[in-house]
């Protein structure tokens, strides 16, 4: 259910996701695998050969979204550090704001733990106003004001490009955190209290549940709909959780997924599947009786069925969406591709199925 705005403080001014920074054990084939299965384009890259001596980054972009790969050069770095504990996995996710000093001071007044103070990133072609603070995990949120920067994207960037056909791919629709048992709650009213963000929607363990495992979850978004982090947390079941499976190999909070918008899910997952990207399937029997809970759509259910596609409908219209397996051995960071026809909910219809389409995977993996 969507719930009222409270008395949380002022909003910290954002203009939205400026990047999504993923740290990741081989930069440079990860890189590749974006390009060939997921449409990026490789817009920058930043390493040895552009004066980057810890580590190397690959810029991916299409459309709006922003992907920043990096590894490490070395074997004793905060990188390494990461990888060794986590795996592949998100570091950063970074904000476009106007005015990094005062959104970082905000922060830290209302109890935000500084991670990167406020500072100019220099190269030739201008500088770059930065700062970051620790949010879940070790999960960072970065403010980044480039507005007076004329280079590809960062300093120490040097432009690289490698185009790739993209997929139909848009921009980033949200992301989502998994959190410890306990803590969904407290990380909410974190980011009421540091960003003002209001709960958007909260869904507990009698919306998100199957036989064997369940979770809740609330999402806390900008007043503008523009940032939207949904936050789960494992609830008691008979077994473990895929939120449980998350955290035991990530070694603590971290964010689960990434939801990535497109305009036409049909020509966008067609083509993914055609490049090697695998999605989970959904129950045989979930087509027999969906039209009949979302009633009409404009998409043709022969279309989305041999693609797995899942709907769901709210006040607002209709959405489609389908998650990729992880996008690593550990089952960890997977994906989502979404379409909104108006729907501004997350597909609670479509829980059920997705959570016994995940536990088909944790069978498989001996988790569940």
């Amino acid at each position: 259910m969507a719930e009222s705005r409270d008395d949380r403080p002022t909003p910290i001014p954002l203009r939205g996701i400026h990047h999504v920074e993923i740290w990741a054990g081989n930069a440079k084939q990860s890189a590749y695998f974006y390009r060939k299965a997921y449409g990026m384009s490789q817009l920058a890259y930043a390493g040895l050969e552009t004066g980057q001596r810890d580590r190397a980054s690959y810029l991916l972009g299409q459309n709006d979204i922003r992907l920043v790969i990096t590894s490490p050069l070395d074997e004793g770095g905060p990188v390494s550090e990461h990888i060794a504990r986590h795996g592949d996995g998100v570091r950063d996710i970074a904000f476009a704001v106007e005015d990094v000093d005062a959104a970082f001071a905000l922060a830290v007044e209302r109890g935000a733990r500084p991670a990167v103070e406020p500072r100019d990133e220099r190269d030739a072609n201008g500088a770059v106003r930065r700062a970051a603070i620790h949010t879940y995990g070790d999960t960072l949120h970065s403010f980044v004001d480039a507005r007076g920067y004329h280079g590809p994207f960062l300093p120490g960037f040097a432009e690289q490009r490698v185009e790739e056909p993209g997929c139909g791919l848009v921009l980033v629709d949200h992301i989502v955190g998994n959190v410890e048992l306990g803590k969904m709650n407290e990380w909410a009213d974190w980011y009421r209290r540091v960003f003002g963000f209001h709960r958007y929607i909260t869904f507990d363990d009698k919306d998100i549940s199957t036989e064997y495992s369940a979770l809740q979850s609330v999402v806390m978004s900008d007043d503008d709909h523009v940032v939207k982090f949904p936050i789960n947390e494992p609830a008691e079941g008979k077994r473990r959780s895929q939120i449980q499976e998350y955290l035991d190999f990530y070694k603590t909070a971290g964010a689960q997924h990434i939801a990535l918008l497109t305009n036409d899910i049909i020509a966008t997952v067609t083509r993914m599947k055609e490049q090697g990207v695998e999605f989970l399937e959904a129950p045989a029997a979930y087509y027999e009786t969906v039209l009949d809970r979302v009633g009409p759509i404009d998409e043709p259910l022969s279309r989305l069925q041999p693609l797995g596609v899942l709907i769901d409908r709210d006040e607002s219209g209709y959405l489609l969406q389908i998650f990729t397996r992880p996008v690593q051995d550990r089952p960890t960071l997977f994906y989502e591709v979404i379409q909104r026809k108006g729907a501004r909910g997350f597909g609670k219809g479509n829980f059920k199925a997705l959570f016994e389409a995940i536990e088909a995977e944790q069978a498989r993996r001996g988790n569940l």
